[in-house]
């Protein structure tokens, strides 16, 4: 049985077999795992005699169950021999990694002299009488905190912080590479707000930044806000804030493709947590036609009960015809479909009654709020959150710019002409001549988005602002919204 998932780099497998030794092995081999519904990626010759050839087969499945029946499907044919099956992503995992290396050789004893005691009593008198001077003398100066509790990981929900450590190890990784940040994971053993708080409020000397990472909504919205009026250095909530200014940065480009004005556009987003909160604010700054935003408890509209603080602001400053109803009807006639939700919410069907040239930002991973392969058939343009679609909505294209901004001018805070301006620094990386359906934004390994949002990070803090839409909420009024406010 094929599965009907996207194969995934994420779920790569490597298969060593023996096979027997004739013209055809090979070939029945790639057939067998192709009519599995994987994607061969690699196959190399590991040994050979003169009645078997050893291989190492590399390919990408949908999730563990598809690596098992893939797996089955070539055991069951004649003249294989399955020896061993390595999970690629586990293999990566070994050890972690990351890792902590010296900036100085320490290769004598003069050079440890002036590292450590007894030379390094001097520089902790100068932090001592200037505090200020710890971003210039020590590790302050380029490094990020990655602090999570672990209760709203990925996809995964609420599986503690040892289980989180993987993710906040990776998040550390990509600042180093994409920003050249020194990023460290903080993974706390409680969730409860005030402790989380106060520990931050402990650790913060050490570092120029505080990255919150996959702290479950409400609750993160509380923790950055206090934690923003406590510190003196930047709190960026990159689920929400990373998002939304890629997010914003996507569809400023979509809207140039398929001809449309922010103003004139109904959006509807899936999910009102951390990140779709944060993108609808954010959007609204930016002067959006109208936008509804629905939840597990339905489309938000004003009179509906038991919703949170949070919620409550959205229902009362979003959708203008207060709609009630499900999913599928809220997007009849809407031109954007922003989902940070849940998988398979959708169908194609469901995306042909959208608007004439409509857009589509599928989000939820691995698998999106509706196959993409389907929306391509109504929608003008398409966006997943998977590397291995065209137009990838990552994070990854947002924080390492932002903090290195930040740290290059001492950046107090992180504010919302930041996050407009990285957007748009983000967006115009797509040249008109690139801009087209399947490149609406430019890809994470573009050596040119790093240096352009930093620039403009650096540009807004030394008094350059980002100009929002003239037909935009103004700041004032989010200003009002609880506890969520850039």
């Amino acid at each position: 049985m094929v599965t009907t998932r996207l194969p995934s780099a994420g779920f790569s497998i490597t298969i060593r077999i023996a096979v027997t030794a004739d013209a055809s092995s090979i070939g029945r081999l790639t057939t067998c795992v192709g009519e599995a519904g994987a994607i061969v990626t690699a196959l190399d010759v590991v040994d050979s005699d003169a009645t078997h050839v050893i291989v190492d087969l590399t390919c990408d499945t949908a999730d563990a169950a598809h690596a098992d029946q893939v797996v089955k499907q070539l055991e069951d044919q004649d003249g294989v021999d399955v020896r061993k099956v390595s999970d690629r992503t586990f293999l990566l995992h070994l050890g972690g990694k990351i890792e902590v290396s010296s900036k100085v050789a320490l290769r004598n004893r003069d050079e440890l002299s002036r590292a450590y005691t007894p030379g390094v009593a001097r520089v902790c008198m100068a932090i001592a009488e200037n505090p200020a001077d710890a971003r210039r003398l020590t590790i302050k100066r380029n490094t990020v905190a990655v602090v999570s509790d672990g209760s709203a990981v990925l996809g995964l929900g609420n599986i503690g912080p040892a289980a989180a450590m993987p993710v906040m190890e990776g998040k550390a990784a990509l600042f180093k590479r994409f920003g050249g940040v020194d990023a460290w994971p903080v993974v706390l053993d409680t969730q409860d707000t005030d402790e989380i708080v106060a520990i931050v409020k402990a650790i913060a000397p050490a570092y120029g930044g505080i990255n919150l990472e996959d702290i479950a909504a409400p609750r993160c919205f509380e923790i950055e806000a206090r934690l923003r009026e406590l510190l003196d250095i930047p709190v960026f909530h990159d689920d929400q804030h990373g998002t939304a200014i890629c997010v914003l940065a996507a569809l400023t480009n979509a809207l140039r493709v398929v001809g449309k004005r922010m103003e004139d556009v109904k959006v509807v987003v899936s999910g009102a947590g951390a990140a779709g909160t944060a993108i609808m604010k954010l959007l609204m700054r930016q002067g959006v036609g109208d936008i509804i935003a629905y939840d597990r408890k339905g489309a938000l509209h004003r009179g509906m009960p038991g919703l949170n603080e949070s919620m409550q602001w959205l229902a009362d400053h979003t959708n203008k015809e207060n709609y009630s109803g499900d999913l599928p009807g809220a997007i009849v006639g809407a031109d954007v479909f922003i989902g940070v939700s849940a998988p398979n919410l959708l169908t194609g069907d469901d995306i042909a009654r959208m608007a004439d040239r409509s857009i589509v930002f599928a989000m939820a991973n691995p698998d999106p709020e509706v196959d993409p392969r389907e929306a391509r058939k109504h929608a003008a343009v398409v966006a997943t959150g998977r590397s291995d679609q065209p137009n990838q909505i990552n994070n990854v294209l947002a924080f390492p710019g932002v903090f290195r901004g930040m740290l290059d001018v001492s950046a107090e805070e992180f504010t919302e002409e930041m996050a407009l301006a990285a957007a748009r620094a983000i967006a115009d990386v797509v040249g008109e001549d690139k801009l087209n359906p399947t490149v609406i934004i430019p890809s994470v390994f573009d050596a040119r988005v790093t240096p352009a949002v930093a620039a403009a990070i650096r540009a807004v803090v030394k008094g350059g602002q980002a100009p929002a839409n003239p037909a935009a909420v103004p700041e004032s009024e989010l200003a009002q919204a609880p506890e969520t406010t850039f």
